[in-house]
């Protein structure tokens, strides 16, 4: 055991799939906590069959994508139909002091896996259940996914004259964990004050639905449904992407007040940018496109990080729209180790994303690579649960485990 982590001694059952519960138990991992995740190759984890794979090639162990969200753990492969493939599950809940899962609701009840069951075997575990919408209400059973969850951001993504565009990937899917880790910590303080376990409900689209809070209060007060505005702000004018020197290199700009859209004229020292037509905010927002056009004639001529640097000094906010490549070179993030090289069982070297946040007593590290599936099933059965060599070749040769 790890003690120089900040959760290291917490037992946690990772029974969810995909991304949103992986991740939560893997933010718990790789601060200390022992993560044992419980998979099958009858239905394995769709983040295993996603691209992008190591060398382009395809298995159930070369998918970056799901190595990449399950660091620090230790994976065992049961058949969860068979009876004594439950009953090491239930032994493994016996153990643990969290159990996350991502079942549809009712498919954990049928499993004999309950809260109410659960909570025979282990009093007191807390108990996270992530589903899309929570465990009851009349879209509790609908199976989803992080793009049908995002579809209110979808409504407000893209051009006023255009159909609406679904934002990248499963925008909810990497929201909700952080709530969950909240919520995790908040029953662990519980648990340790009154000794009791605890049930948490969490339904992704209700986590994610905070990111539009002004705008849900917007209606709320003012009756104001939200629509697509391509790049423009209603408090901030220019506010927009900008194209910049070379092929397909663009910045972000965004001035919110007449001291930072005077030091932007002087900064440019563009003409056109002094005429009365943009004195006023409210003028400059009559005449965006036109003042759009304008600023871009500037940007064309600097490369992104020009434009980030020579606004920024003057106190106007301003990016780099940064594509996949300058992310994972980003300084920033090199200063910070973000970027960790592992070794994988299959895979070889990889290179895998650290937590997103540090303790400045207990450092963040990644310390374990994704495991294959099942690749620790011997080590989780014996060294864990304590199950001796025969019993546990008895329960192999019973088909009870898979691919080890």
């Amino acid at each position: 055991m790890d003690t120089a982590k900040a959760l290291s001694g917490l037992k946690v059952v990772d029974l969810s799939w995909v991304i949103v519960g992986p991740l939560t138990a893997k933010c718990l991992a790789d601060h200390g906590a022992t993560v044992v995740r419980i998979e099958s190759d009858r239905r394995p984890d769709m983040s295993r069959t996603t691209p992008a794979f190591k060398d382009n090639i395809a298995g159930l162990n070369r998918s970056h994508y799901h190595a990449n969200f399950n660091s620090s753990k230790y994976s065992i492969s049961l058949d969860l139909t068979n009876p004594q493939g439950l009953e090491i599950a239930k032994k493994l809940i016996a153990w643990a002091d969290i159990l996350i899962e991502g079942f549809v609701p009712g498919v954990a009840e049928k499993l004999g896996l309950g809260y109410e069951e659960v909570r025979v075997i282990n009093p007191d575990i807390i108990m996270l259940r992530t589903t899309g919408y929570g465990q009851d209400g009349p879209y509790a059973r609908v199976s989803t996914l992080g793009i049908m969850l995002a579809s209110p951001f979808h409504f407000i993504t893209g051009w006023p004259d255009r159909n609406p565009v679904t934002v990248y990937g499963a925008y909810t899917d990497f929201i909700a964990p952080s709530f969950n880790v909240a919520a995790i910590m908040a029953a662990i303080d519980y648990r340790r004050r009154t000794g009791k376990g605890q049930l948490i409900d969490s339904s992704q689209y209700e986590m994610a639905i905070q990111f539009l809070s002004p705008l849900l209060l917007d209606y709320q007060v003012n009756g104001t449904v939200a629509g697509r505005c391509g790049n423009r702000s209603s408090y901030a004018v220019p506010h927009g992407v900008y194209p910049c020197k070379s092929d397909d290199r663009w910045c972000t700009i965004s001035i919110t007040d007449d001291k930072e859209w005077h030091n932007f004229v002087e900064i440019t020292d563009l003409d056109d940018l002094k005429d009365k037509a943009f004195a006023t905010f409210e003028s400059r927002k009559k005449n965006e496109s036109h003042l759009d056009e304008l600023i871009g004639q500037w940007t064309i001529k600097h490369t992104p990080r020009e434009v980030m640097t020579i606004l920024q000094e003057r106190g106007i906010a301003a990016g780099i729209i940064s594509d996949i490549e300058d992310v994972f070179n980003d300084p920033q993030l090199q200063f910070y180790h973000y970027f960790q090289t592992m070794i994988h069982s299959e895979m070889g070297e990889y290179s895998a994303q650290n937590v997103g946040f540090m303790l400045s007593d207990t450092p963040r590290e990644l310390r374990k690579s994704a495991p294959c599936l099942g690749e620790d099933t011997e080590f989780v059965c014996t060294e864990i649960l304590g199950l001796s060599d025969d019993e546990f070749v008895e329960l192999y040769s019973q088909g009870v485990f898979f691919q080890i």
